[in-house]
C-alpha cells in the first residue's frame, strides 16, 4: 500500500509540484497554505454573521488619534488606492512594459489586474458585509465592506510593479520590497483610520491579493522557465 502511494506520488504528484515548488520555494508555498487556512477561518465566520469583538475595539481604539492633521495625511494615502489612481498607475505600467517589449509581463500584469477586480467585486457581493459606522466618516463608501478592495487592489498592482523593479533592479531590491511593504500598509491603516473598513477586511484583502499575486508571478515565471528552456 505505501509503495503505491510512493510511487503515485513520484509518477503523477511530484512532477506536477516540482515546478510550482522550484518557482515560489517551500517557504513560499507553506505561506499561502497558511494564508488560505486564515482566509477559509474568517470567510466562516463573515457568512455567519459572526461580529467580530476585535473589529470594534481596534476601531475605536485607532480614531482616539484622529486630528486634521491625520486626516489629510490619511485621505491623501487612501487615494493612492482608489480605482481612478490605480487606473492611471495600471495603464501607464502596461505602456511602459510594452514600450520596453517585455510583452509577457504586460500581458500577466493585465491579467493580474482584471482578476483582481473580479475577484474583489465577487467576493464584496458574495458575503455582502455592511460596512462600519462608527463615528462620522470624512468619505463614504456604497460598495460592502468585505474583503478590502483597497488591501486587495494594492496588494495586486503594487506588489506587481514591486516585482517587476527588483527582477530589472536586483540591487536595489529591498529598498523596493520595503517601500512598497510600507506603501500598502499604509493604504490599509488608512482605510482603518477612515473608519470605512474593519480590520478583518483588511487582512482578508491582503490575504486574497497577496495569494492571486503569487498565482500570477509564479504564471510568469513558469513562462519564463519554458522559455528559457525553447532558446536552450
Amino acid at each position: 500500500m505505501l509503495r503505491q502511494i510512493s510511487n503515485f506520488w513520484l509518477h503523477h504528484i511530484h512532477p506536477r509540484l516540482a515546478p510550482l515548488i522550484a518557482t515560489i520555494g517551500i517557504v513560499g508555498l507553506a505561506s499561502c497554505l497558511l494564508i488560505l487556512f486564515v482566509l477559509a477561518k474568517l470567510a466562516e465566520e463573515v457568512l455567519e454573521r459572526e461580529s467580530f469583538v476585535f473589529d470594534t475595539n481596534f476601531l475605536l481604539w485607532l480614531h482616539q488619534f484622529a486630528n486634521p492633521n491625520l486626516d489629510n495625511l490619511m485621505l491623501f494615502v487612501t487615494n493612492i488606492g482608489n480605482p481612478n489612481t490605480v487606473v492611471i498607475v495600471a495603464g501607464i505600467t502596461v505602456l511602459l512594459l510594452w514600450w520596453r517589449r517585455y510583452q509577457e509581463e504586460a500581458k500577466v500584469f493585465v491579467i493580474a489586474c482584471l482578476g483582481g477586480l473580479i475577484l474583489n467585486t465577487g467576493l464584496k457581493l458574495f458575503f455582502s458585509k455592511p460596512r462600519p459606522e462608527l463615528w462620522h466618516q470624512l468619505i463614504s463608501e456604497k460598495s460592502f465592506s468585505f474583503p478590502s478592495g483597497h488591501a486587495l487592489g494594492s496588494m495586486v498592482l503594487y506588489g506587481f510593479i514591486a516585482y517587476e523593479l527588483a527582477t530589472h533592479y536586483p540591487h536595489f531590491a529591498k529598498v523596493i520590497y520595503s517601500l512598497t511593504v510600507i506603501l500598502i500598509a499604509a493604504i490599509g491603516i488608512s482605510r482603518l483610520y477612515l473608519g470605512v473598513h474593519w480590520p478583518t477586511d483588511i487582512i482578508a484583502g491582503y490575504g486574497v491579493g497577496f495569494l492571486w499575486l503569487m498565482i500570477c508571478i509564479t504564471m510568469l515565471k513558469l513562462q519564463r522557465l519554458r522559455r528559457k528552456k525553447v532558446v536552450d
